[in-house]
């Protein structure tokens, strides 16, 4: 309504703010999250998780207290990323996450299996209720930023976070690929029908820098980051390089000590 004051306290009427704000489920009362941002994508393979562990690790060096939910439940990353082995605790209180050395607290599915390498062979709805008790039932503590590893595609989950959490805003993340940019655009176009703010795209995987001429070389063809963000309107924040660094930090736990890769423009987003 054109005179809504956006005060719901004193409003007696019904629009489609407050009905959708009504959907949302209210965190743990022992938690206390700030912004609330997801790692998301149309499609596997492109680096969600990276990004969403390069996203935490540059809110801890802003000195913000972080989070992260993984809700690619079905192949979560998160915890072996950061290093973290030990179980999620409870109590009759509910869930703690797991906290990395860097001080990221992290929450996923992982972390409540016997077996990490123990397939989660659940179907959707039961997928999208796990997703959504991290939010509810996890007690986050004092978070300032909380990042959320998505699966890929449109489907249960990513429909279940837009409708029952309190999305601040989401970073699509793309590959050079123009097989990829078309899928992605599924994602932006997703957020735009959940009224999502898209705060901006990383291109992963984006080139790699020769070692002996520092030429930097488009392996998966000439890059069309910068039109890909024209035509979507959205803005482009980073080019992620295929850097054998990053990915032998991540693969051994210790992402958390990066120093190949500039986070600025990650870092940008949140000042």
């Amino acid at each position: 309504m054109a005179e809504c004051s956006h005060n719901c306290e004193s409003c007696s009427s019904k629009c489609d703010e407050r009905e959708s704000e009504s959907l949302k489920a209210k965190p743990h009362e022992g938690s206390k999250v700030g912004k609330v941002i997801a790692v998301v994508s149309g499609k596997g393979g492109v680096g969600k998780s990276l990004v969403t562990g390069l996203c935490a690790v540059a809110s801890e060096r802003l000195g913000y207290r972080t989070a992260v939910l993984d809700a690619d439940v079905t192949g979560p990353s998160v915890p072996k990323m950061f290093g973290i082995t030990d179980k999620a605790m409870g109590s009759e209180l509910g869930l703690f996450p797991a906290v990395s050395r860097g001080g990221a607290r992290v929450m996923s599915l992982n972390l409540l299996l016997d077996d990490e390498t123990s397939p989660v062979v659940w179907r959707g709805p039961i997928i999208s209720g796990a997703v959504k008790q991290f939010w509810t039932d996890v007690i986050w503590d004092d978070v300032d930023y909380m990042f959320i590893d998505m699966p890929p595609g449109t489907g249960d989950v990513p429909l279940t976070v837009f409708q029952s959490l309190p999305i601040d805003g989401i970073i699509i993340v793309t590959s050079p690929q123009e097989l990829v940019s078309m899928i992605v655009e599924k994602a932006v176009n997703m957020a735009k029908m959940m009224k999502v703010p898209v705060l901006g795209m990383v291109e992963n995987m984006s080139y790699y820098t020769c070692p002996d001429c520092g030429k930097k070389i488009e392996i998966f063809g000439k890059s069309n980051f910068e039109a890909t963000a024209a035509r979507l309107n959205i803005k482009p924040i980073m080019r992620v390089p295929i850097d054998s660094r990053l990915a032998e930090l991540a693969d051994s736990g210790r992402i958390e000590e990066l120093d190949s890769l500039d986070l600025s423009p990650l870092q940008n987003l949140m000042n």
